[in-house]
């Protein structure tokens, strides 16, 4: 996974205004977010959307395997037999 550096992908919000699709493309091809700024400060970020579900995909997984080992550490544990069960499968 990239370390975002913002510094690196800095627009400031008269670009966008003035041409907001090369900044779209800018996010889209370098699979980067674009920090946008005003008066210097940063007020949004602009991802693609691929990336974006990418990576809220990636946080739900982490979360999943944090609630997994929580539960495994406080002793709430199944057998697959079980599992299998509780989902319905056979």
């Amino acid at each position: 996974m990239d370390i975002v550096k913002f510094s690196e992908e800095v627009v400031p919000l008269s670009d966008i205004k003035v041409n907001p699709w090369s900044v779209i493309k800018q996010a889209s091809e370098t699979h980067r977010p674009v920090l946008v700024t005003n008066q210097g400060c940063g007020i949004a970020v602009v991802q693609a959307l691929n990336d974006y579900e990418n990576v809220e995909e990636e946080r739900a997984f982490m979360r999943a395997i944090i609630t997994g080992l929580a539960d495994i550490e406080m002793g709430h544990e199944m057998t697959f037999a079980e599992a299998k069960k509780r989902l319905g499968m056979k």
